[in-house]
């Protein structure tokens, strides 16, 4: 599959609790498209109703998925949970799409994650070696073992239990008996927000999945917090408390969507005052400001602002492109990145151009990227970065390469410059970033810049075992 030389991220999750709701199903749908952008090789969706359990998950996008016939079939409930899925290691099999369904003495659990554990390999070890057989590879299952394990101590202990064992990011929609839970990680590294609609409430990822159906946003869900929500209203309680908050910094820099809000600052927002920050610390003579679409906009605009040079369209964005492109050689590489994205020749030839990107990764789409444009005429080009270089791996969630991988890591910045082709190249600081933000800089996780993690990780090459979810 084609895609920019972007992070990935792992996923979204969604939940409503909403009695005797008809469009329990269109609403679980028309939330998952708003988060498609989270994950876009599986969704599935489970709803209780009447005490009985149905669910729908298959690879795909979710509207290939929850064809007109498969919403009727799954029509009515009282909870609801929904989830798409970008998978890293291994093969994608059906099997591993989410929502996860398990039975157990106490009646039946589906759980939805986004986010990696950092121990699950050694979780699951012990687990089977106390009998526990495994019909996955991703570590949710991890969970939703432990759940069933400790049902007997009650809904609300066995999960406090459960949450005490486990180590990573993590937000969790559950649907057990009849109760809609809500679990964020200690560290609050992954998102996740609650909102209220009618009589009931729903729990995603991003606020985007709140407006689509309607519901008014009620507040973010704190670090370590669990909620659970059933016909006597919203019980919140602390699983954990005093860990470091270490929100995610690449939810603002690239993951979420430009319309949502989260942990108290608007995504666009803080796009676009890290393009103003760039523009202050990193000037350039130029005649005009684009971006790489979609995710360079908002700091392109920012950049505009702060440094009076107009901003531009220069590279069109192919919208309607598949979301699988068989690349039949390594020489297809470069015609792939224009079935993307096209330069508009009329707008920018003969123009010394300012280049807006979120991230670098690799390095190998920005020397497309910036060879198209002077291929199309441009008389200059100077990349400008609203993220800091990316040079240590993340174990909480998102799909990086190995440390090796990534150019920022095994390069100085005129090494990438010049193996970009660019005729200047400047980053973003990670103090920029933080100001950008406008969250202090000790409640985020900067660890893919900084090497700072907020927890022991893995010292493994192969980052994982299990496919993170």
């Amino acid at each position: 599959m084609f895609e920019l030389d972007k992070l990935k991220d792992e996923c979204g999750v969604i939940g409503i609790y909403s009695p005797k709701d008809e469009s329990m199903a269109q609403k679980l749908c028309f939330g998952l498209v708003a988060l498609q952008h989270r994950g876009q090789e599986s969704a599935g969706m489970a709803i209780l109703k009447d005490n009985k359990m149905k669910y729908y998950k298959e690879m795909g996008l979710v509207q290939e998925i929850f064809t007109k016939e498969v919403l009727h079939r799954l029509e009515g409930g009282d909870i609801g949970i929904g989830h798409v899925r970008y998978s890293t290691t291994g093969e994608s099999y059906v099997a591993n799409a989410q929502p996860l369904v398990v039975n157990y003495k106490g009646g039946s659990i589906a759980l939805a994650h986004n986010g990696n554990l950092v121990n699950a390999n050694t979780l699951r070890d012990e687990l089977e070696e106390q009998g526990s057989i495994f019909q996955t590879s991703i570590d949710s299952e991890v969970i939703a073992n432990l759940i069933a394990r400790n049902y007997s101590l009650g809904l609300k202990e066995a999960i406090v239990k459960s949450m005490e064992r486990i180590r990573g990011a993590y937000a969790l929609t559950i649907i057990c008996g009849d109760n809609l839970i809500g679990v964020r990680d200690p560290n609050g590294i992954r998102p996740l927000v609650m909102g209220k609609l009618g009589d009931g409430y729903v729990l995603a990822s991003e606020t985007v999945a709140l407006d689509v159906i309607g519901a008014t946003f009620v507040r973010d869900i704190a670090p370590g917090e669990m909620v659970i929500i059933n016909k006597d209203g919203v019980d919140s309680s602390f699983f954990s408390t005093g860990q470091k908050c270490a929100h995610c910094t690449f939810e603002y820099v690239y993951f979420a969507r430009p319309d949502s809000d989260m942990d108290g600052s608007n995504i666009y927002m803080t796009r676009r005052n890290a393009g103003r920050i760039l523009a202050k610390n990193h000037p350039v003579d130029a005649d005009m400001v684009i971006a790489v679409p979609d995710s360079g906009i908002a700091a392109a605009i920012g950049y505009a602002e702060e440094s009076g040079i107009p901003y531009g369209v220069g590279l069109i964005k192919n919208k309607y492109m598949g979301r699988t492109f068989i690349q039949p050689d390594q020489s297809m590489r470069e015609l792939a990145v224009r079935l993307k994205l096209n330069v508009l020749k009329e707008n920018i030839e003969g123009k010394r151009l300012i280049l807006i990107d979120d991230s670098i990764v690799r390095g190998t789409t920005s020397g497309r990227i910036v060879k198209m444009l002077k291929d199309a005429g441009a008389a200059e080009v100077h990349l400008r970065v609203s993220s800091p270089p990316v040079k240590h791996s993340c174990y909480f969630g998102i799909d990086t390469p190995s440390r090796k991988q990534l150019v920022g890591a095994v390069k100085s910045i005129d090494e990438i410059c010049e193996m970009v082709g660019a005729d200047s190249l400047a980053y973003i600081s990670i103090e920029g970033l933080i100001e950008s933000i406008q969250i202090p800089g000790e409640k985020l996780c900067t660890a893919c810049f900084s090497g700072d993690y907020p927890m022991a990780v893995p010292k493994s090459a192969n980052k994982f075992v299990f496919e993170k979810c």
